[in-house]
């Protein structure tokens, strides 16, 4: 197909008509009618994603304390979520009846949007782990190249994410080949959307394994403290255990939110058109993995003290706050806490701090004489 007969194409309205017809998807009442009570609901919940990342991204913005590369990649992430909770607004807006009004341009431009966003997001949580394996496992902390690595990483996740969502609308879709369509997203070419499939599985699986190299730096070095230094095992222990349940968070609400659109996607590539009829509820999918663009600031953000209390203060600082920076008990059991500095012992060596993934910091005491204290 020559550029002429693309563009051409892409500004005939009656190529949404065919390919959802062939799929099978005018069959569904979502494109007779307004829009449905469960499409209400998920543009309730975009947003609630919308205010609760931006209510963070305006604390990281006027909190000086925040101005460090250690929470540039923890910007990033809020702002795909962000973006991603937005872009689903309008791609929910511009469904149902009014996707048989689209053309083809605007269609790759609807489903492209949320794609790049949720991409976005997703290898947001690649680079926060290798920043973290950075700095914890290759012993390089932060130093006047941080601030270079972080914008390396940050322009590196969305490069990725904008070349995996433009490959359909620069030729990589079905129009021309009916047969090789997707039925979840009947322009998508189905190799297209195995290829990103495989591109997230490998996310995946390289978030699993930096993690775990992670966690097993730290229970070593745990362990060292402890045949040198038995006072204090108990609390050692405990950041021990509490950056078990941090990873374990992070990947199990990452795996419970996307695990089931990639096995829907696999199975939308093995099926003919037609065939498997859970393919037309793809919608509710695709919402389970936009809560994870709602749940990703609680994890990443408010499990932090500081966080916790910038997020505060500026949502109601008199009623919540004592004088003294204490925040005032109310039977809200995680607001119930202290802003005090993390504690840092003091014994011969490199301390670093690491982030448990989730914007906190931990000391862990890596042995290596000679070296001048460095806070990350």
């Amino acid at each position: 197909m020559n550029w002429v007969q693309l563009i051409f194409n892409y500004q005939s309205c009656d190529i949404i008509q065919l390919h959802y017809n062939y799929t099978g998807k005018l069959k569904e009442d979502k494109y007779k009618d307004g829009l449905k009570p469960e499409a209400i609901a998920f543009l309730l919940i975009c947003m609630i994603i919308v205010l609760e990342n931006a209510i963070v991204l305006l604390a990281i913005w006027k909190n000086k304390k925040f101005h460090l590369p250690m929470y540039y990649l923890l910007g990033n992430l809020t702002l795909s979520d962000l973006l991603a909770g937005f872009t689903y607004m309008v791609n929910i807006v511009m469904s149902g009846p009014n996707t048989l009004k689209l053309t083809p341009l605007l269609w790759f431009l609807r489903e492209g949007g949320v794609f790049i966003t949720l991409a976005a997001s997703v290898i947001s949580l690649l680079a926060i782990a290798i920043e973290r394996h950075v700095t914890m496992v290759r012993m390089k902390p932060y130093h006047g190249t941080k601030r270079n690595r972080m914008f390396a990483l940050i322009g590196a996740s969305w490069a990725l994410s904008l070349l995996l969502g433009v490959l359909p609308i620069m030729g990589w879709n079905c129009m021309g080949n009916l047969k090789l369509c997707s039925t979840v997203l009947p322009l998508y070419s189905k190799n297209y959307v195995i290829f990103c499939v495989s591109v997230f599985t490998a996310v995946l699986l390289a978030i699993v394994v930096l993690y775990g190299r992670i966690f097993h730096t730290v229970k070593a070095n745990t362990k060292k403290l402890g045949s040198l230094q038995r006072k204090g095992l108990a609390r050692r222990s405990q950041k021990y255990m509490a950056l078990l349940k941090t990873v374990t968070i992070v990947l199990g609400v990452f795996i419970a939110c996307w695990l089931p659109l990639f096995v829907l996607l696999l199975l939308d590539f093995l099926c003919k058109a037609g065939d498997c009829r859970i393919l037309f509820k793809a919608d509710y999918f695709l919402g389970l993995a936009m809560i994870n663009s709602l749940i990703n600031p609680i994890i990443y953000t408010l499990t932090s003290k500081d966080m916790r209390k910038a997020i505060i203060k500026l949502l109601c600082r008199r009623c919540l706050i004592t004088e003294d920076g204490q925040v005032k008990k109310i039977g809200i059991p995680f607001l119930e806490c202290s802003f005090s500095k993390t504690e840092v012992a003091v014994h011969r060596g490199l301390e670093t701090t690491i982030s448990s993934g989730n914007g906190t910091s931990s000391p862990i005491r890596i042995i290596y004489p000679k070296l001048k204290s460095v806070k990350l």
